[in-house]
Parts: structure tokens; sequence; C-alpha cells
């Protein structure tokens, strides 16, 4: 094996499994010690930087860092239940604490660059190019056909998960930076926003429309059925205002426990969600399905609906025929039906919420931009561009129906390519991010961070007492943590990014780090092919997904070998080392964004 190059920004950004698993790069485990020192408008801002929306992520993200977090790795290594640090609901406590940060936020540019984008749509990722160009001189016109900013966020996911004055204030910062918002507008016509002169388009207008079943029954009771993503919008709209008693919701993904838990609170008594995969497989986040089974209501997997029941133009239940879950040898799964009866269910009205798709027909076929044969718009998934160079998409409108933080990451790389685009540089040559390495010594023994591991499981979130009694829209389910329990919880971070850097000629292989690590993680061996050098280690590293770091040949011959899948970054191996071979560095990377091409290039200058 080849020693490791510290200087790729890769080497520890994978390291940091927490970061290295959120599309926007946060740096989770930097804003989490703002967190534990008080420092909540820093941790905000940080946050900002990256996924524009903390106060909102902090109550809806799908959470990719938690399944990636070290702490849930190693608790189950250790025979515990494996339980990640609290990551979504600490970025909430920075939003919920933070003081006035307006103040902070970039100005709007003091000069126009004498360029034009238009952003259809003013959901997420529309709403973050606008943030990174707007202050760059762009000027930025966002066409949204409802009255306020915010897209899906704010028309369909409730109230009781995502307050509405979160959402106003956290699109507010991106409108305040001399964007020109133009409301109740919707595009009708790509060829005719073309002519409009601009110099780029974004599209970030989502997956607006939901999935039907075509069923049996379907037309005839069509005025108790609904299709999920409308239903949502039209409670939000206040068109919807009650349910009936009986409820069912079909579809495992993230809208259908929006569906369900919303049916409960507008006076559905018997609200059930039945899904065609098993519970395991299901779309909706392990907590959305937590949430939903605390309000009272049961998810029933492995029913496949087979037709809506009526009786005189009205709807009075469905039919589902019961499968099992099997796969090939391919690892297709399959749904074999298990031959037992049908079973009927009887309900007053359905919500349908089986998936999303993409509408685009106020994009022409004949202006240069490729469609696939679903439907989808020909897009690189690095530069966001279209066939059409200069129109771009974004979010759900690119890629199908995701979260908003990946609908973030990608207005991030859309912004990118716009910038580079309009300066006359190729956009697939992305700036390279921003990256420090910085020793954490403070003495001896000593480090700038706290390196206790804290035995603590995770902590639970309260619920509102009032939000108990489902009967409002209105009332938040999570109160969040207080700073007490917040503080508590960021304890149970590993300090990922404080990373274990190893010089090769201080080593004098005493093997003191051997002795003192708590994981077995480190190991001094023989080189080899990396297959056999991972069975050789003192405990066999088996997540090839996580590189070995190694070092270059020592005076032995021998090389050291670390495990970074399952090391603590508790700095033992630092503090015993008699010779400093040895050192906790404090690793940042923060993505670059738009301009950021610009600001390296003068500095190389």
């Amino acid at each position: 094996m080849q020693p490791t190059d510290i200087r790729h920004p890769d080497t520890f950004h994978r390291v940091v499994d927490c970061q290295w698993a959120c599309p926007a790069h946060t740096p989770v485990p930097e804003y989490i010690r703002l967190i534990a020192a008080g420092r909540y408008d820093d941790a905000y801002m940080l946050n900002w930087w990256s996924n524009v929306f903390p106060g909102i992520l902090g109550r809806t993200c799908d959470r990719p860092c938690e399944p990636a977090c070290r702490r849930g790795r190693v608790e189950e290594n250790n025979g515990g239940h494996p339980e990640p640090v609290a990551i979504c609901r600490l970025k909430r406590v920075a939003a919920d604490n933070k003081g006035e940060v307006r103040s902070r936020m970039p100005r709007p540019a003091a000069q126009w660059n004498g360029r034009r984008i238009a952003c259809v749509g003013a959901g997420p990722s529309a709403l973050t190019v606008a943030r990174d160009l707007a202050p760059l001189g762009y000027r930025v016109t966002i066409f949204e056909a409802e009255a306020k900013a915010g897209g899906f966020m704010r028309t369909q996911v409730p109230r009781f998960r995502l307050p509405e004055e979160v959402i106003d204030e956290e699109t507010g910062y991106i409108l305040d930076l001399g964007v020109d918002f133009v409301a109740g507008r919707r595009i009708g016509s790509m060829r005719a926003l073309l002519a409009e002169g601009y110099d780029a388009i974004f599209v970030g207008s989502g997956a607006p429309r939901g999935r039907d079943l075509d069923l049996p029954g379907r037309q005839e009771a069509a005025g108790q059925i609904h299709v999920g993503l409308d239903w949502l919008a039209n409670v939000y709209f206040g068109h919807v205002t009650q349910v009936g008693k009986r409820v069912l919701v079909l579809g495992g993904g993230n809208t259908a426990m929006d569906c369900c838990r919303s049916a409960r609170r507008l006076g559905g008594s018997d609200v059930k969600v039945l899904v065609r995969s098993g519970f395991d497989e299901m779309k909706a986040s392990p907590w959305e399905k937590e949430d939903a089974m605390h309000e009272g209501i049961p998810i029933l997997d492995c029913r496949v609906p087979k037709s809506f029941v009526h009786a005189s133009g009205r709807l009075t239940g469905m039919t589902f025929g019961k499968v099992r879950v099997e796969y090939d040898d391919n690892g297709r799964r399959q749904l074999v039906p298990t031959g037992e009866p049908d079973e009927f269910h009887a309900c007053d009205e359905v919500l349908i919420a089986v998936g999303q798709e993409n509408a685009f027909p106020w994009i022409e076929r004949d202006i240069g931009i490729e469609f696939d044969p679903w439907g989808l718009p020909v897009v690189d998934a690095v530069t966001h561009q279209s066939t059409l160079p200069h129109v771009l998409f974004g979010g759900d409108a690119a890629f199908g129906p995701k979260n908003i933080i990946w609908a973030v990451a990608h207005g991030h790389a859309a912004a990118i390519s716009i910038d580079l685009l309009l300066q006359g540089r190729d956009p697939a040559q992305r700036p390279p991010p921003e990256t420090l390495l910085a020793s954490q010594k403070m003495g001896i023994h000593e480090w700038r961070y706290d390196n206790a591991v804290s035995p603590d499981e995770r902590y639970a979130v309260p619920w509102s007492e009032a939000a108990r009694k489902l009967d409002s829209m209105h009332v938040e389910v999570e109160l969040g943590f207080d700073p007490a329990t917040a503080w508590a919880e960021t304890q149970r971070c590993l300090n990922c990014d404080v990373q274990t850097v190893f010089t090769d000629s201080k080593c004098i292989e005493c093997d003191a780090c051997v002795d003192i690590c708590p994981t077995d993680c480190i190991t001094f061996t023989a080189n080899g092919e990396e297959e056999d050098v991972r069975q050789r280690l003192t405990a066999p590293a088996l997540n090839t997904a996580q590189p070995l770091y190694v070092s270059g040949p020592l005076k032995t011959q021998r090389v050291m070998v670390k495990d970074e899948d399952v090391c603590l970054h508790c700095g033992l191996c630092a503090e015993r080392c008699p010779t400093g071979a040895w050192d906790m560095q404090k690793f940042l990377l923060q993505e670059a964004h738009a301009g950021g091409c610009r600001s390296k290039r003068k500095e190389a200058a």
C-alpha cells in the first residue's frame, strides 16, 4: 500500500463521516463545538454558509449525516444500541438560540455586473442559487406562482413540523440580498422566458405532480380520493379544513407520513397507512415513521392496492392483496402474492402518496432541451446544465424527488456553473474546497478541544403537550432541545474532524500508541496489498468504504496502519507518544461556492 497523502482534501474529509455524507458538506463537528461553547450565532452562520436553511433543516432534513455518524458505529461495535449524535436537532438549537444575525449576512451588491439570471420557482434550490449569485453583482429574478417564497417547504410540509415564521425568516435573508421576487407569476413557456434575454436560467420548480393510481373505482369515487401533494397544498391554503373519520393513506414516503399526521389533526380518528413494500424498505425516514405511529397511526406493510370500493357514487373502502418481499439472485426486489384472501379496509377518504413526478408541459420540445424517456430533462450531474447550456436544473426538477438538503447542494453547484459560464470558463472545471489543518496542541498533553468521550445515550427531543392533543395544524410538535440538554448532546460528538496526524520520521516504533488505543485501531505491520493488510491488523478492518491511514516505511521497514473506521479521535495516542510522532490536528473543509474560483485566481496572481 502507498503512504496516505494527507494533502489531498478528500483524505480527511472522508474521515469526517457526517460532513462527507451531507450533500452540502456542512462542517458538523465544528458547529457542534460552537453550540457547546454557547456561540449560537457563530454556529448558525457556519451552517448558513453551507446549508442556507439551518432553522428549516433543523426540523425537516432527512439527515444523511446521522446514519454515517461514527458514534453509531462505535456503539454498535461495543455491543450497545447504536445511536448517532442528534446532528439535525442540534442544528435547530443554533437557529432557536441565535441572536440578531442579519447584520452578519452578505450585503446586496454595490454594483450590477451586467448579467441577469432568472430562477423558475422559489424553492430551496433556486433560493440557494440566488443566495450565492446576488452578492456577486448578478441581477437575480425569481418567478414564483404562489404569493410567498419557499416552494414545497411552505406548501407541502405541515405547520406542525415547520412553523411559517421560520420559513419567512430564512427565505427573507435571501430576498433581502437585492433579489427581485416576482410573486404570482407561473412561467408558462420556456421559449417566452428565453426571449426575455436572461444570460442564464435556473429551473428549480420541484416535482409538482403527485402520482395517481388508476384502479377500478377511481373515477366513480373521485370525490373522496385525493392526490397527497395536492391535498397537503389545499390544507396549507385553507381549502381543506376537515376529513372523514376513516382515512387510508397509500404510500411509504415522507409525504405519506405528512398526510396521515395531518389527517389525524383534521378529524380523522381512524387513520391507517398502507404500503406495498416491507416496513424496513419504506422510503420514509425512520423517525417520520416513529412519529406517525406515536400518534396512533398504524402502518400496514406488504399490501398492494387493488380497487376502490364504492356504493351509489360514494367511497366505502379499498381492497388490498397481501404480498411478501423476495429478492432474486441479482438483488432485485419482487412482491410475491401470499395466496391469502384480499383484505378490505373501510374508509371515508383516501390520500394517494405513492410518489412524485416532474411536470414540464411548459418547456417546448423544439428549443434544444432534451428529455429522457421518463420526461426528465437530460442534466449533467456535475454542472447541472441541460443540453441548452445556459439553462440549468436543480432540486427535484433535475433528478426527481429528494430532500431539501439535496436541493441546496444542487443550488450551490448550479450557481458555480452559472458564474463560470458567464465568465467564459468551463463549468466542468470545479473550484477546489477551502481546507485547513491546524495542530490543537496547547502543551504536552493538552488540546484546544475537549477530547473526553461522553458515555451518555442519545437525548430525546421533548414534544409539546399541546401538540399531543392532535387538534391543531399549527402547534409545533417538537420543542427542540433546551440549552442544557443541547450541551449534553454535543458532548456525545467524537470530534471526528480533529485528525490523528502521523509523522513517520519521528516514530521510534515503541508501540505505546498501540497499547493505549481503546479501539485497537493502530497496527505496526509489514506492508502488502490492501485486502491482506486489512486482515492482519490488530482488529481486522472490515469496512472497506473507509480508507486505511498508512505511513511511509519506518526504520524496521514496517508501516503504521490505522483503521479510520473505528478511531475515537480521543487523542490518547498523541498524549502517550514520547516523540510527538502523533499530533491532533483539526481539519476544516468548506466547499467552494460561486465566486470562490475568482478569489483563488486573484490570490494566485
